[in-house]
């Protein structure tokens, strides 16, 4: 009996020694293990040009989508009500509500009414200049995205070889006494500016690609509105 209890004791032991163990490496694995931003402050002055293109992305991002779901808006009354006053002649009225409803489509119909005692031809002509007009607004700040997308990863490769080149001026200073660990170590950050440029312009692609699409889908609804006005409009 004795000895079992001996036996269960040390078995105990065995196992709280071990488990003591585990808790000790996995503490200092943790306290090994590095988090984003330590990573990302490893990478130099590089990922503060990173970090403010990201925020211009992100920025231009919002603000277009802000201005796109308020060009995309349909009112379903809006063409109706416009025909009507046409019909009646009410010029003045049709270009009141325009006015009021100030959306990229209502300033096209706008420019329609402008020129209704003209030709259906020169109507459509009008108004198609005023959507080229309208859309190029909607494409402000496409092309400093398109740029982030493109000089991001260069940017960040710029900084990987910067680093690399510091790595190795600091190794042909150390002479004799060449470490390893001081070799690795700048190459792991050098890398970091790498990882940071692919990213941001990866996110800034998807990102560009979205809003292209978003405006492709408003040029389609203003070429259907023109087409509408044009045959109710046009003598």
């Amino acid at each position: 009996m004795f000895l079992q209890t001996t036996s269960l004791a040390q078995a105990l032991g065995e196992n709280v020694a071990n488990e003591g163990q585990m808790a000790i490496q996995m503490a200092e694995e943790t306290a090994n293990r590095m988090n984003l931003f330590e990573m990302a402050t490893k990478g130099g002055w590089i990922m503060i040009v990173l970090l403010v293109l990201s925020l211009i992305c992100f920025y231009i991002f919002f603000n277009r989508l802000a201005v796109y779901r308020k060009a995309s808006v349909k009112d379903p009354s809006f063409l109706d009500r416009i025909k009507d006053y046409m019909k009646n002649g009410e010029i003045k009225s049709a270009q009141i509500l325009c006015k009021a409803t100030n959306s990229p489509l209502s300033r096209i119909v706008e420019k329609g009414i402008d020129l209704h005692d003209r030709d259906a031809k020169d109507i459509n002509a009008g108004m198609e200049n005023a959507a080229n007009i309208e859309i190029s607004r909607l494409e402000k700040g496409l092309s400093g995205m398109s740029t982030i997308a493109s000089a991001a990863p260069m940017i960040g490769f710029l900084g990987t070889v910067i680093g690399m080149v510091r790595a190795f001026w600091e190794m042909s200073n150390a002479g004799n006494n060449i470490d390893v660990s001081l070799l690795s170590g700048g190459i792991y950050e050098a890398m970091i500016t790498t990882v940071g440029g692919l990213i941001v312009g990866i996110i800034a692609l998807f990102a560009y690609n979205y809003l292209v699409t978003r405006v492709d889908r408003i040029a389609n609804e203003m070429e259907y509105f023109i087409q509408e006005f044009t045959v109710n409009s046009g003598k």
